[in-house]
């Protein structure tokens, strides 16, 4: 089971980009850059460090492509994670069902909370904000 929900969790992580950065203050006479574009879609590549709501603390990792590795307690799953009509879905290797999160609104730190399908609610925080 907590396999299942640590698939799951980790979409959650990919879910939100985070927020916004301020722009800084420019020189008028300073060349204008081009700004990095923010990641798009569900699924967006990096550490996150989850807590749910039973208290079992986890952690998630996307990379770029488009494979996950986690944990959830003492379990640990690994497998592929996809961007399915604005959800991240994350199928582990193996017999489990993929399963697919709804992330919310980031907050100012850059955490989020994200709903799987099946209502399973898991706090996600990128690794870095911490």
């Amino acid at each position: 089971m907590k396999k299942l929900i640590v698939c799951a969790s980790m979409f959650a992580l990919v879910a939100c980009g985070g927020g916004e950065a301020e722009p800084e203050a420019m020189e008028e006479d300073a060349a204008v850059e081009e700004p990095a574009a923010a990641p798009e879609g569900a699924v967006i590549p990096g550490s996150y460090d989850l807590v749910y709501a039973d208290g079992t603390t986890g952690t998630v990792t996307i990379g770029e492509d488009g494979t996950y590795s986690g944990t959830a307690g003492e379990e640990s799953t690994a497998g592929t994670v996809a961007d399915v009509d604005g959800k991240a879905c994350f199928d582990p290797e193996g017999d489990a069902p993929a399963m697919c999160w709804t992330a919310g609104e980031p907050g100012e730190d850059g955490s989020f909370t994200s709903t799987a399908d099946d209502g399973t609610v898991v706090k996600v925080t990128p690794a870095a904000a911490q």
